[in-house]
């Protein structure tokens, strides 16, 4: 049947002289480069000093790699320890063989051993590598298609994965590729993360929660895609499980911690930098500084201006006030002084030349009768 299809590569190993370059080992460490590279941006702009993303990945990394093979290997025994099988291989990482959910948590082991001695918090840490982690696991599924392992059901559709390999129980033909399902899921679930964290301006371990919850969302349909041998309970794969239980537990961390903690940490390195972009609760709380002081400032303005209006204005009443007792009151005394002597001055007047009227008269009647 001729279709179009994903080719597998013929082998997974490139020699460079005497030195072995295993196709899966190259993209882990690919991988490792981008979360710190990613992880160390975030940090600075959230206030953190360069270099400490690194620092920590010292303790992280290796921690993360050993849990994930120890995963792994307690998963799936019956690859190293049933009969005809040799024990040594549960060594050979370079041969693939990496469980995320044993890589997360010993790997957050850790972390909170290099944070606790650079004095920072862990969640904070956690947060701004989250997008970083899911980058790193999309990188690193490619290693499962460099060692034709971990393929899905056979299928004819276009994209299907040619796997040529008849080792270790394989069945050469045409099989959905999960390796890249998961893949494409994971650089989707980072760039959820870094829209989510700006939006809504996650932290206390809430992006790194996020990513997560987000993550088991695809593990679960991946994983119950797949054909490889795994234990099963209740007709389930026990990666299933697990997927369902980090689920419900990222979820509960993300409800309850946004009640308990809500917005970002203020300060997330001793001496670091001041926040940037995503720390935007440093920027609005020194902005409300800025507009109480300003509004207190013109308050006492508006307060002076006011009692220097009242004083101005008193001045004037006293100014008007001494006018009218200056003016109209002096003026109408004067009148009524001025008019009561006229008024007494004219009936004296008018009574004198009526009394030597009549003293004449009475003397000429006493005449004539002389």
């Amino acid at each position: 049947m001729d279709i179009a299809y994903i080719p597998s590569p013929s082998h997974g190993v490139v020699h460079l002289g005497p030195i072995p370059l295993r196709g899966y080992a190259f993209c882990i460490i690919i991988g490792v480069f981008v979360a710190v590279w990613l992880g160390n941006k975030r940090w600075i702009a959230r206030g953190g000093r360069p270099g400490t993303v690194a620092d920590i990945a010292v303790w992280a990394v290796p921690f993360g790699l050993v849990g994930g093979r120890l995963y792994h290997v307690i998963t799936d025994y019956e690859l190293y320890f049933s009969d005809g099988r040799d024990w040594v291989d549960a060594f050979k990482v370079w041969q693939g063989g990496l469980g995320i959910w044993g890589a997360i948590a010993l790997g957050a082991v850790g972390a909170w051993i290099g944070c606790r001695r650079r004095g920072i918090p862990l969640p904070a840490w956690a947060d701004a590598l989250a997008p970083g982690i899911v980058f790193a696991q999309a990188i690193g599924r490619w290693g499962n298609w460099f060692n034709q392992e971990l393929y899905g059901k056979a299928t004819d559709v276009p994209w299907a994965l040619h796997i040529t390999s008849s080792t270790d129980g394989r069945v050469p033909g045409y099989y959905h590729p999960t390796f890249l399902y998961e893949s494409l899921w994971c650089i989707g679930v980072g760039f959820l993360v870094i829209w989510a964290d700006r939006r809504f301006t996650l932290g206390h371990g809430r992006a790194f929660a996020l990513y997560v919850a987000a993550y088991c969302v695809g593990r679960g349909w991946i994983e119950y895609m797949r054909v490889d041998d795994a234990h099963h309970i209740l007709g389930l794969r026990l990666n299933d499980w697990t997927a369902m239980v980090v689920f419900l537990l990222a979820v509960t961390y993300i409800v309850v911690s946004a009640r308990l903690r809500p917005g970002r940490e203020e300060v997330v390195e001793p001496d670091g930098d001041t926040p940037d972009g995503d720390a935007v609760a440093l920027d609005k709380t020194a902005d409300n500084k800025a507009e109480d002081k300003a509004d207190s400032k013109a308050d006492d303005e508006s307060d002076e201006t006011t009692d220097k209006k009242s004083d101005d204005k008193k001045s004037d009443d006293k100014k008007s006030d001494g006018k009218k007792l200056d003016g109209k009151k002096p003026d109408a005394k004067t009148d009524t002084e001025s008019d009561e002597p006229a008024q007494s001055k004219e009936p004296a007047e008018s009574e004198e030349p009526e009394e030597s009227v009549e003293a004449a008269r009475g003397e000429a009647e006493s005449a004539k009768k002389v």
